[in-house]
């Protein structure tokens, strides 16, 4: 039998028991039936199958392409096929730096594999992801920033970086407190209980018989619209006082119906000045906007008749 003969058959064999692997569990999905090669030691068929596998013929392209890698470096690693592997490694790790195979999944040299293709590719992944995270926070998008920051936290603290990079943990840690600061939304302002208005001054009463005066606070007193004072006669200007004071009480209607001589200017002359008060008229003085009685002072100096 012939060299390229000796090589074909083998393929060709681990192809045949591959497929007939998979026509045995038809009725799981590709990627399932090549976890259970790999859990039975057919690294072979198991390899066989994941090399059929595209990403997109499951739901989640990312995931799946993160799961065959991580099947198929178990497969070639299982095989003796280290170079093989460690490429394979390196893509899962890329693609999910904090994956490492469990107990359950991997025997200790395989995991020791992992461990050191992780250490070996960690420093770059780290630096490229603070990149992206730095990139997002400068471009003002906070909410990704946060959860780049958070990833780059995450594997600088990974017991296979060793404590490298120290420096740029303490940067990390700095832009994920800004991040977070700047994607919290802002409080809502504190609700102002409503202010009930004051209540509105109280309407004064006003009381039809009442005679208000200027010590009345809510009283707006009486204007003159006529006043004439008569001049005194020049026979009485020698006995007369310069000026004298009356006492009048104006209605509702301006009209002035009550005269009181407060100080005398003199007798003929008083007589003379109430006389002349009779036809006053006002305006009348008013209580929250009603017209009412009003008791008035007015003094009255004395101009002589030429």
């Amino acid at each position: 039998m012939s060299t390229r003969r000796r090589l074909i058959v083998p393929l060709l064999l681990a192809t045949s028991l591959a497929r007939a692997a998979f026509g045995q569990t038809a009725g799981k999905d590709p990627l399932g039936a090549a976890r259970d090669l790999y859990a039975s030691a057919r690294y072979d068929e198991a390899l066989a199958v994941l090399n059929d596998l595209r990403p997109a013929e499951s739901g989640n392209s990312t995931s799946d392409r993160r799961s065959i890698e991580q099947y198929r470096s178990l497969c070639l690693l299982a095989l003796g096929r280290g170079s093989e592997a460690e490429s394979a490694i390196a893509a899962v790790v890329t693609a999910d730096p904090a994956y490492q195979p469990s107990d359950a999944d991997a025997s200790p040299r395989v995991r020791a594999a992992f461990s050191d293709v992780r250490k070996r590719l960690l420093p770059e992944i780290v630096t490229t992801r603070y990149s992206i995270a730095k990139s997002a926070f400068d471009r003002k998008d906070y909410a990704s920033a946060e959860q780049v920051f958070r990833q780059v936290i995450a594997l600088l603290d990974d017991p296979d970086m060793g404590g490298r990079l120290a420096d740029l943990r303490t940067l990390a840690s700095g832009f994920l407190d800004l991040s977070v600061a700047a994607a919290a939304p802002p409080p809502e302002p504190a609700k102002k209980e409503p202010v009930a208005p004051p209540p509105p001054p109280p309407v004064p009463q006003v009381d039809p018989n009442r005679v208000y005066t200027a010590d009345d606070a809510d009283v707006t007193a009486p204007v003159a619209i006529r006043q004439d004072v008569p001049r005194i006669p020049p026979a009485l200007a020698q006995q007369a006082r310069p000026r004298g004071v009356l006492d009048i009480t104006i209605d509702e209607h301006g009209r002035v119906t009550a005269i009181t001589v407060r100080v005398s200017v003199h007798p003929m002359y008083d007589t003379l000045l109430t006389t002349a008060a009779r036809d006053w008229r006002y305006q009348p003085a008013t209580v929250a906007g009603k017209p009412v009685k009003f008791r008035k002072l007015i003094q009255v100096n004395v101009t002589k008749a030429e």
